[in-house]
């Protein structure tokens, strides 16, 4: 991102996963799974969930020593389909990082499931993913979406008023929805459930075909092509943490905050 954007230094307590993510290993919630599973040490002693350390301690994931970064990283990613948004490779699928292929370990800002594509924030910042992404902070995701036949004003009226999904036990927030072409329509939301707005197609027997993820609050796709990525601006950047000035940055806890 260039000057001007440095993180602060350890200069007191912090709990460990927030340690881990401001580090860029991975988010708050895979911190503590690596915590859980005995992965971590803090000077040669396995950690345990919700500790704190101070400067000067070692932390180390598979004995390996982990190291804060001192600049913050913040990419505009445009994910492919067919690629998924995890480090899980026991499945073989290709992933957002194979794309990446970017030299300074990053994550993404929530995630799209593995056949929607658009937008992805990519960062070594986890207040920032937290911020962005927790839905009590009510911030939009934007996204283009083409089903399998003509859109009825009905369906579009359905969808903006919210939508029980049985599977999930919920249902969705009022949102903004507009025709965008015949089988084509934008809709903005502010919570990523798990594959919510399929799931909302599907209530009313629409499938989705495509599904791209335009903006992310201040942010948007523009003119990236699949799989290019590049460095939010300063402007950008400025703007956004105007826009997280008051926002939480609690991690995401619920199970179904997960992929679109």
């Amino acid at each position: 991102m260039g000057q001007g954007f440095k993180k602060e230094k350890l200069t007191g307590e912090l709990r460990l996963n927030k340690y881990l993510s401001d580090a860029g290993y991975c988010s708050r919630r895979d911190a503590d799974r690596l915590i859980e599973s005995g992965r971590v040490t803090v000077d040669g002693v396995r950690a345990v969930t919700g500790m704190k350390i101070t400067p000067g301690q070692s932390v180390a994931v598979d004995g390996k020593r982990v190291t804060r970064e001192q600049e913050m990283i913040l990419l505009a990613v445009n994910k492919p389909r067919g690629v998924v948004c995890t480090t899980d490779t026991r499945f073989g699928d290709r992933t957002i990082y194979d794309v990446l292929q970017y030299p300074k370990r990053v994550f993404s800002v929530g995630r799209l499931d593995k056949e929607s594509e658009g937008l992805l924030l990519m960062t070594n910042n986890g207040d920032i993913l937290n911020k962005i992404m927790r839905a009590g902070n009510y911030h939009e995701k934007e996204y283009l979406v083409t089903v399998d036949h003509d859109i009825t004003t009905e369906f579009l009226k359905k969808l903006a008023a919210g939508v029980y999904l049985p599977e999930l036990d919920q249902t969705t927030r009022p949102c903004r929805v507009r025709l965008a072409g015949k089988n084509q329509f934008s809709i903005i939301l502010t919570q990523g459930l798990n594959r919510q707005i399929r799931r909302m197609c599907e209530r009313f027997h629409y499938k989705v075909t495509k599904l791209v993820r335009v903006r992310i609050m201040n942010i948007e796709l523009g003119r990236l092509k699949p799989g290019e990525y590049r460095s939010v601006s300063r402007k950008e950047l400025a703007a956004l943490n105007e826009m997280l000035r008051t926002s939480r940055n609690q991690g995401l806890r619920s199970r179904n905050n997960e992929e679109i």
